[in-house]
């Protein structure tokens, strides 16, 4: 799964990266090395503009954690970040996103933990390693988005009326992430972004041949300090390699 990840770019980054349209001068959200489900993250995505009604790709924040639109509250979206490429044109929460209301969430890497034994001498524990592209790409992981309206808001045209959320696609993990965890996020090639993106594009086959692999690129995986494991805790000493751990080897 992906649970926590990075995510530092600036929105001016971002928009150059993608081609995107900048979210208005009120829309901030902070760098973080420990970006945990239910905060707001940045995504790109295409919708129609509600006034010219063409279709324009923007950046904007979206709240990890799908909740599907015909949800009766929001109370699952916690245990919704993740969806497996295997089943996602077929479950009920994600598949009608899966058809429309594609996306990409800009990470600069993810996190994964590997269990660590106890020993004589130590307790067991939980080892993180920070996972990302060796030549320092952005990852531009595959989501979904969906929009769910509270009803305890009774004006339609208040803000907090609809909750913008995403999940993470999620796939079997190959190079040196397999090495930690089963599962990785499913980063996109520049190549297949329009495509994936464009919500005309509503063929399951087709759409599924763009999550075949991983993007390409070999992986760097190093230790870090488990002060990650707290997400009270952020700060670009997250990152920090952690020397005494036990070192995975990166590359395929």
């Amino acid at each position: 799964m992906c649970g926590r990840y990075v995510s530092t770019r600036s929105p001016e980054d971002l928009t150059g990266l993608f081609g995107a349209a900048a979210p208005g001068p009120d829309v901030v959200l902070p760098p973080s090395w420990n970006v945990a489900p239910t905060d707001p993250v940045w995504a790109v995505l295409e919708r129609a503009d509600r006034e010219s009604g063409l279709l324009e790709r923007r950046l904007r924040p979206l709240r990890w954690g799908l909740v599907p639109s015909w949800s009766k509250d929001p109370g699952g979206a916690a245990r919704m970040i993740n969806a497996r490429v295997e089943t996602v044109a077929e479950k009920p929460a994600y598949r009608r996103a899966y058809a429309k209301r594609r996306c990409l969430l800009p990470a600069d890497g993810f996190y994964e933990w590997l269990a660590v034994p106890a020993t004589a001498t130590a307790k067991a524990y939980k080892q993180p390693y920070f996972i990302s592209p060796q030549d320092g790409a952005v990852m531009a992981m595959a989501g979904l988005y969906e929009f769910w309206r509270d009803p305890a808001v009774t004006d339609g045209d208040d803000p907090a009326a609809w909750w913008a959320t995403c999940t993470v696609i999620t796939t079997e993990a190959t190079d040196a992430a397999g090495r930690v965890h089963p599962r990785m996020p499913l980063a996109l090639a520049p190549a297949d972004y329009d495509a994936w993106l464009d919500p005309a594009h509503q063929d399951p086959h087709a759409l599924r041949t763009l999550l075949a692999t991983p993007a390409e690129g070999r992986l760097e995986v190093r230790a870090v300090g488990t002060a990650v494991n707290s997400v009270r805790n952020n700060g670009p000493e997250l990152l920090d390699a952690d020397q005494t751990a036990g070192r995975v080897v990166s590359g395929p």
